[in-house]
């Protein structure tokens, strides 16, 4: 595939990001989620570049540590920047981009993958909001899938803990306790969860509506 790697504050990150990519024919692009007329223009471009769009990674999210107690620090303006990029973004995405989707002739339609968390089912994460806006965002693709069926499928694929470079630079002893928490004793990779989406577009054609875990079991309890 040609990948669009898209941006909001990250522009010099998405722009390097582009030549590592096996294959050719990538570019990056300003792709702000909160800005539907800027994603209006995001679509137009891909349509002239590209002529459709075969899979739409919602990957863009925003969130806040605060104690879930601690209600007065949830100021509305944070509720408003969560809800804007974590839900309407997403939706906003699909809004623009449904026309692009329509011409993929991928077994299986065009496809929706969001990125969500398992927050959104153990309402356990930054802060209420954000576990409030994944939840929405699994509802939304629920809701979606049954919309834009049978032309294009609408996916969530639900990472827990991942073990990222921010994770790892965080107290060792809080990581591994996290991971002991898990059935399988550890936490996810970024590769696990790219793998998921990829399977999701390439192999899962007749999934949709569905919210794939990858959280090594932590949600079993």
């Amino acid at each position: 595939m040609r990948v669009v790697v898209g941006y909001h504050h990250s522009a010099d990150a998405a722009h390097k990001l582009v030549p590592t990519l096996a294959g050719a024919g990538h570019s990056a692009h300003p792709a702000p989620v909160a800005d539907t007329a800027a994603l209006t223009a995001l679509a137009a471009t891909i349509a002239h570049d590209y002529g459709r769009c075969d899979a739409l990674i919602n990957c863009a999210g925003i969130t806040r540590f605060v104690a879930h107690t601690d209600l007065d620090a949830l100021d509305d303006e944070l509720i408003d920047t969560i809800l804007a990029t974590n839900v309407r973004g997403a939706f906003a995405a699909v809004r623009a981009f449904r026309p692009l989707l329509d011409k993929s002739s991928l077994p299986g339609g065009g496809v929706v993958v969001n990125i969500s968390s398992t927050a959104a089912e153990i309402a356990m994460g930054s802060n209420v909001m954000y576990c409030a806006s994944k939840a929405a965002l699994d509802n939304m693709t629920k809701s979606l899938a049954r919309a834009l069926a049978p032309r294009i499928r609408v996916v969530s694929v639900s990472p827990g803990f991942v073990d990222t470079n921010f994770v790892k630079s965080l107290d060792k002893a809080w990581r591994d306790e996290q991971a002991s928490r898990s059935p399988l004793g550890r936490l996810a990779t970024p590769q696990e969860v790219a793998a998921a989406v990829a399977a999701v577009i390439a192999t899962l054609t007749c999934t949709t509506g569905s919210v794939i875990k990858v959280d090594c079991g932590r949600t079993l309890g």
